[in-house]
């Protein structure tokens, strides 16, 4: 499927229009098998075409931005429903990347006040270029801010009125074996999560808590390893009612979702 993908970049048709492809020319034969010696030395496929689907969007990425992920989709289908009947919901997104999950949200809920946050100063310039893709496309326009999801000084202004926070934060424990797409393309800062992989969650639990209004909703992606200790955390905080742990397609743990207190 790779090498698929790789030719019909190369030739700039769709996948399935190589069904009818009758030759490949020879510059174009010459530049895929460049593409495809790369891809072989195990560099992503979506940084050899600069694209990543996600839901109904195709984003721009490449070296320093965390690929997103297709299981990441259901964590965007649950916040979705989660927002349905509110018409100006506030929407916080913790660590956004290629704001895979902001623009998602801002793009299939039109009237959402979206903000992506990113630490990363690398990986922010791809979280900028992606939104205003997105904005000139017609999409409402989120905000995006350089920041670091554990501040305690992070959004102040947004205290208590937050809706949803949703984040696909670090969760990598340290030392873990990764694909080599994983450990040699993706940002360290996308991945490794302290000894337990869930140190950066502590802090961010800490910011969602602050951020939401009594009744917002939490929700959080994490290894499949983590279903118990993630929920297990959440409740452990205090303040966090409704905490529910939910499987991918796979029926793997993939994201815990909550709600503030109070609501």
């Amino acid at each position: 499927m790779d090498a698929e993908l790789l030719l019909a970049h190369v030739l700039g048709v769709p996948r399935a229009g190589l069904l009818t492809l009758g030759e490949v020319p020879d510059d174009a034969a010459v530049r895929f098998e460049a593409l495809a010696g790369q891809r072989a030395d195990r560099v992503p496929l979506q940084h050899l075409t600069g694209r990543a689907p996600f839901r109904h969007l195709e984003l721009a990425v490449g070296p320093g931005v965390f690929v997103p992920r297709p299981e990441t989709e259901q964590l965007v289908e649950w916040a979705l429903a989660r927002l349905a009947g509110l018409a100006e919901p506030v929407v916080v997104d913790l660590g956004s990347g290629s704001g895979a999950i902001a623009l998602a949200i801002a793009h299939e809920h039109p009237g959402a006040r979206v903000t992506a946050v990113e630490r990363d100063p690398v990986a922010i310039e791809w979280t900028k270029a992606n939104a205003a893709t997105r904005a000139a496309a017609g999409d409402t326009p989120v905000e995006v801010l350089s920041g670091d999801m554990t501040d305690p000084r992070l959004l102040r202004d947004l205290d208590g009125t937050v809706d949803l926070v949703v984040s696909n934060p670090p969760y990598v424990p340290d030392g873990a074996t990764v694909p080599r797409e994983v450990a040699d393309h993706d940002p360290p800062l996308a991945l490794w999560g302290g000894p337990d992989g869930l140190d950066v969650v502590r802090g961010l639990l800490r910011t969602a808590a602050r951020l939401l209004r009594p009744g917002g909703g939490l929700g959080i992606e994490h290894a499949d390893q983590q279903g118990g200790a993630l929920p297990a955390l959440v409740r452990a905080s205090g303040g966090w009612t409704d905490v529910e742990d939910h499987p991918d397609l796979a029926g793997r743990p993939r994201y815990t979702t909550a709600h503030r207190s109070g609501g």
